[in-house]
């Protein structure tokens, strides 16, 4: 009973702090029947969370209404689940919250504190334009979670647009290199000239 109530403690306090956006999300509830080119196979795999063990990130695309948010808050609540450190934010937000942070001289901070999470969820990827301070933002953020973190994106561009979506090409190269490497150790550049390969990669 006492390993129980600890084990319950915990969780409630990585849900808590990883302030999920639908906390109650679950990879048990997902629906299956719904066209929407979801793997259960694949979705029973990431369930072990190795691709954390593995320093993997995961990237969820498709359009509006496919239940993007409950995937990778159902990822998040199964990470917690597994006594694994996780933080969610939407991408706009996040973009505000760090540039007040910029403004208020806490901005190594909330850098410190991003960083620390073992899993960052960053839900709404490409949602609204992004200037260029923005995206360097990104950069900084990405920069402290190449190798020793994993991080999911949810986004409604496909992967092969997510290159231009971003304002700088040369920060943009370093933001989705951090980001896609780590699924098939090849660069953004080459993905983005070859569509079929990054729609794979996107799986």
């Amino acid at each position: 009973r006492e390993w129980t109530w600890r084990e319950d403690r915990r969780l409630r306090r990585l849900l808590k702090e990883a302030h999920l956006r639908l906390p109650s999300a679950c990879v048990e509830e997902i629906d299956y029947h719904q066209p929407r080119g979801l793997d259960r196979g694949l979705m029973r795999s990431l369930t072990g969370c190795e691709w954390v063990r593995a320093h993997q990130n995961v990237l969820i695309t498709g359009p509006t209404g496919t239940g993007k948010t409950y995937l990778v808050c159902a990822l998040g609540n199964v990470v917690c689940r597994q006594g694994i450190r996780v933080r969610y934010r939407r991408v706009p937000r996040l973009l505000s919250e760090l540039a007040a942070a910029r403004g208020d001289g806490s901005y190594s901070r909330l850098l410190a504190q991003l960083a620390k999470a073992e899993v960052l969820v960053l839900d709404d990827w490409g949602l609204a334009l992004i200037s260029d301070s923005q995206a360097r933002d990104l950069l900084e953020v990405m920069e402290d979670r190449t190798q020793p973190r994993s991080t999911v994106v949810a986004s409604q561009l496909p992967l092969e647009h997510w290159h231009v979506a971003l304002p700088d090409p040369t920060v943009a190269d370093a933001i989705l290199d951090r980001l896609v490497h780590n699924l098939r150790g090849e660069s953004m550049r080459k993905l983005i000239t070859s569509p079929g390969s990054a729609r794979e990669a996107a799986r």
